[in-house]
């Protein structure tokens, strides 16, 4: 049913989180029922400014839990994986094996600007791309997997 990719598992538990905070924390913000209304006629006038006080505080505080559990689970390592590919790209050099976003897998052979110029297979096929059509560097389409292989 859900896929086994842990960043889609942390976000779902966070929205999952966060929905139940959300419900909680609307719960705790309603007025309790005053009963038969006699503790209410007594002059408990303060009780229930203090109750809704309370409920308004308690809701500021889920709110912020909230927006921490959106912080820890989906921006931060969103940003992460940014850098990360950002400085992948930064650091490509002439010889490194690429795939492209698009699946086509080469071998480097001109790195220039936002741009890179790379070979394709035995027929030597040159395409010149911007760097943030590069998925990942590495391993080669030639070579063969040893998971397909084990």
């Amino acid at each position: 049913m859900f896929s086994k990719d842990k960043n889609t598992v942390k976000k779902l538990i966070a929205v999952i989180m966060c929905v139940c905070l959300i419900a909680v924390s609307l719960a705790g913000c309603m007025a309790a029922p005053a009963g038969d209304g006699t503790a209410a006629a007594e002059g408990a006038e303060g009780a229930g400014t203090s109750a809704a006080g309370l409920g308004i505080g308690t809701m500021v505080i889920y709110l912020v839990v909230i927006v921490l559990v959106f912080y820890f689970f989906m921006i931060r390592p969103e940003k992460k994986r940014k850098k990360k590919a950002e400085e992948m790209r930064n650091s490509l050099a002439v010889g490194d094996n690429i795939t492209t976003i698009g699946g086509m897998v080469g071998k480097i052979v001109n790195v220039s600007g936002d741009f890179v110029t790379f070979e394709t297979g035995e027929d030597r096929v040159r395409i010149k791309i911007a760097k943030w059509g590069i998925s990942s560097t590495g391993k080669d389409a030639s070579e063969p997997d040893e998971k397909a292989n084990g």
